[in-house]
């Protein structure tokens, strides 16, 4: 690095630190995101701008995530997009105060804290909703939603409104918007089991795999030897071979650092890695109708433009991944179907859980017929 780049880092760090401990941490962060940091004057303009924003606003409502602003490069939760335009449709009468990088907590805390009232929103998996409104943890049956437009034409749908949304409401959460990432890949381990393209290539490979019931059956049932390990623990885990493989989408892979670890990604299209924004509702209801309708068309217009943002954001992932050598697969017609023969959620295995999810049989042939229905919606699938 040349003095000059030393120079700009220096001025950056010094301004972003100036500025979070005078207690703006959401204009350092707006400032980082701008590309103003290295220059006191432009970061000194933005805090003001915030701080201005702020006062003139009739409620302050803090939105957490567990990610920092510029994951959304390689994962595009769209943090800044949707502070943005909630401010803006409701006029400045709404000012949104980010919280990042899981300094609020992460994963389930995040969830608590919204059911709570703790704070007004935040952004977590859908894996980590289920918990709490367990109706949404029906996107985890392989192959019933797993492609980017089934999962979209399914949230979007107005069985997925009448059937999930009131359960949802009923643990005192409105969900905003649902965040399109990608759908869980096969990533095998430098010096692993090699590319996977069928099941059969996962006989004995020991796959990590979350908490999910519905997760840990379906690796089952497509011959791996599923293995829980914790999040936090999971890199070392991939690193000293405790487990050979792990299924998160391609921006999570490289958004987490695991770049240098891997050796090959396999597309299998069978279960979403999604997330959504959820409001506290008792929050939301008691705000005026006018800005209950900004908050939703910030919600429409923040989840549109992650729609256009997936293909771009895999794009970088994978070049990056590419770097390290990483190499991708995708899968046929005919190997996918190898794929949903074995384990995807016609088989009669999984009539409990859709039972017990969707309340029904006939509830589950709606949410069905809906994830097969394009939508007004379009996305781009891998």
């Amino acid at each position: 690095m040349d003095s000059e780049s030393k120079e700009l880092e220096s001025a950056t760090r010094r301004n972003f630190l100036r500025l979070a401990s005078a207690g703006g941490f959401t204009a350092a962060m707006v400032a980082g995101a701008a590309g103003t940091l290295w220059s006191a004057p432009a970061a000194a303009q933005t805090a003001s701008e915030e701080r201005d924003k702020q006062k003139a606003a009739e409620h302050v409502m803090t939105i957490a995530t567990a990610y920092v602003l510029g994951a959304s490069r390689s994962y595009p939760l769209m943090q800044l997009d949707l502070k943005e335009n909630i401010q803006n449709t409701s006029n400045g009468k709404i000012y949104v105060k980010l919280a990042p990088g899981g300094q609020l907590g992460v994963g389930g805390a995040l969830v608590q804290k919204v059911q709570a009232g703790t704070i007004q929103g935040a952004q977590h998996s859908l894996a980590n909703f289920a918990p709490f409104a367990s109706a949404v943890d029906l996107i985890n049956l392989p192959y019933f939603c797993g492609s980017n437009q089934r999962f979209t034409n399914l949230v979007h749908s107005d069985a997925w409104k009448k059937e999930v949304h009131p359960k949802v409401e009923a643990s005192g959460f409105k969900s905003l918007f649902y965040v399109v990432i990608d759908p869980r890949v096969v990533a095998v381990r430098k010096g692993g089991a090699g590319a996977v393209m069928a099941p059969d290539d996962l006989k004995g490979v020991k796959f990590r795999v979350p908490g999910s019931k519905m997760l840990q059956q379906y690796y089952r049932m497509v011959g791996a030897n599923p293995t829980p390990v914790a999040w936090g623990e999971t890199p070392s885990a991939i690193k000293q071979g405790v487990a050979d493989a792990l299924d998160p989408a391609v921006g999570a892979l490289y958004t987490f650092g695991f770049k240098d670890i891997l050796s090959h990604v396999t597309f299998t299209q069978a279960v979403p890695d999604s997330q959504v924004y959820s409001i506290n509702l008792e929050w939301f209801n008691a705000l005026p109708s006018d800005l209950q309708d900004a908050v939703e068309f910030a919600g429409e217009i923040t989840g549109q433009q992650n729609l256009a943002k997936v293909p771009g954001a895999r794009a970088y992932a994978m070049a990056e991944l590419r770097k390290s050598g990483v190499e991708f697969h995708s899968l046929t017609d005919d190997q996918l179907g190898a794929w949903k023969e074995a384990g995807g959620y016609q088989r009669s295995e999984w009539d409990q859980f859709k039972t017990e999810l969707a309340g029904s049989m006939d509830a589950f042939a709606k949410l069905e017929e809906a994830a097969g229905t394009r939508g007004r919606y379009y996305v781009h699938d891998a």
